[in-house]
């Protein structure tokens, strides 16, 4: 069995920005999250890198459908019509037809998402092979066990690799750059719940995994410093978010001290290039909206 291979796709120029993960074995050929159609060119020249080309893969598994895990699937599948599609039911659907989720794409990035994320094209509904969470997958002579690990998306699983104990966790745990002990959330609307993610993470921690692989940017080898890096970090935003909201009449005001917050935490582990690179990967702005979100359903009870 080959070992999983990080492909860097080199997102809007940026390496270490997007990472596939190329899993070989057995003559079996399979990606974790393609990435968006941008990087598609990039794509084909690293897997031409390890002797393969597009019609020599036989699935891709999803960790969930945002543009930049899923982006480029609809176009590899138009090329090799023999892919199957792992993804969450709650995902299949948007995949078959995208149209709400790029309708609510366009919304978020407006002129900046042809040129980051590329064409998204539909997925044949033959081609796709819904998963809920529970599953066992047999890849060649790899077996993926596959959780439901809702949080960052309602969408969103991770797979085990049992033989090479690694767990692909897409953003469930973040952003880390190949390791580095800073882990930065990723909360994009409109999905967010930290009750739901906590839970996830409980499940990501139960594998005892001996590394993770997080889709921005390949791999960690420290998974329980990770997660419980990023748990406190994740809650500690949510927190933050929650009080600029209660306290703040101009929200413009409350996202820049969000910002200015975020940043002076950063920057006790971070020079200021890895801080703009983290904060590239990571969209602090879509990240205040999905907390925000968040909190204003939490209070919309009791209001």
């Amino acid at each position: 069995m080959t070992p999983t291979v990080p492909l860097d796709l080199v997102w809007a120029g940026h390496p270490r920005s997007i990472a596939s993960a190329l899993l070989r074995s057995e003559g079996f050929n399979a990606l974790v999250d393609p990435g968006p159609g941008s990087t598609l060119g990039t794509l084909r020249e690293q897997l031409a890198r390890h002797g393969l080309r597009i019609s020599d893969l036989n699935a891709i598994l999803l960790t969930h459908i945002h543009l930049d895990h899923a982006g480029a699937t609809g176009s590899l599948v138009r090329e090799n019509p023999q892919l199957r599609v792992f993804v969450h039911s709650r995902g299949a659907t948007h995949m078959a037809d995208p149209s709400k989720l790029l309708s609510s794409a366009s919304r978020l990035y407006g002129d900046e998402m042809q040129p980051l994320y590329g064409e998204f094209l539909a997925v044949p509904p033959a081609n796709l092979q819904v998963l809920e969470g529970g599953e066992v997958l047999s890849l060649g002579s790899r077996q993926l066990h596959v959780l439901y690990t809702p949080g960052h998306a309602s969408h969103h699983v991770t797979y085990f690799d049992v033989a090479e104990s690694i767990a692909f966790v897409g953003d469930t745990t973040g952003i880390s750059i190949e390791g580095h002990p800073f882990v930065l959330p990723a909360t994009p609307p409109p999905d967010v719940s930290l009750e739901l993610w906590d839970a996830s993470l409980d499940s990501i921690s139960g594998l005892h995994a001996q590394r993770l692989f997080l889709t921005h940017f390949s791999f960690s080898n420290n998974p329980e410093r990770h997660i419980a890096f990023f748990r406190e970090i994740l809650h500690r935003w949510s927190d933050l978010v929650g009080k600029l909201l209660a306290t703040s009449s101009d929200e413009t005001d409350a996202i820049r001290a969000f910002a200015r917050e975020v940043g002076r935490d950063a920057a006790q582990s971070l020079t200021p290039d890895e801080i703009s690179h983290y904060f590239f990967n990571g969209a602090i702005h879509f990240s205040w909206q999905g907390l925000a979100r968040y909190q204003r359903k939490r209070e919309a009870p009791a209001a």
